[in-house]
């Protein structure tokens, strides 16, 4: 028996549908961007590299990790004058929060204030990152301890 045409049609409407609706979803789903364990793995990395930098002095390096080289008016002639605190070790632990574009991550440190006569001090710090443009960058902050 054959169908009529309104009748084919509203047959291939119900089963497109469904079809239709799965396709969207797989393509909402890889828009999505990256899953929560991809950003924290790179998250991790650029708080390692920074960290790094910043642990042997190479502060043109660090430079590149700061959310206030992003910002106008911050130059990095004043980036380098604003630090006085020796990084002696550097451990970067875990991602202890990450919540959209903000996040903390643990860093464990050992550091000297040689204008305060502080030797060879330990904390661990909730030092807060930033993702712009796609990117984690170390927040702006007044202090790290």
């Amino acid at each position: 028996m054959k169908l009529p045409m309104f009748q084919r049609r509203r047959v291939l409407s119900y089963l497109a549908a469904p079809a239709i609706a799965v396709l969207a979803a797989g393509l909402v789903g890889c828009a999505s961007g990256p899953s929560p364990a991809k950003d924290r793995e790179v998250l991790l990395q650029r708080a390692q590299e920074f960290w790094k930098s910043v642990q042997d002095n190479d502060s043109i390096t660090s430079w590149k990790f700061e959310e206030v080289s992003k910002k106008p008016g911050w130059t990095l002639q004043a980036y380098l004058k604003r630090e006085g605190i020796l990084y002696e070790t550097v451990q970067v632990q875990d991602v202890h929060s990450l919540e959209g574009d903000r996040a903390i991550v643990n860093v464990k440190v050992t550091y000297s204030v040689p204008l305060l006569r502080l030797n060879s001090q330990e904390v661990v710090l909730k030092d807060e990152w930033v993702r712009l443009d796609g990117l984690w960058y170390h927040a702006d902050r007044k202090s790290l301890l």
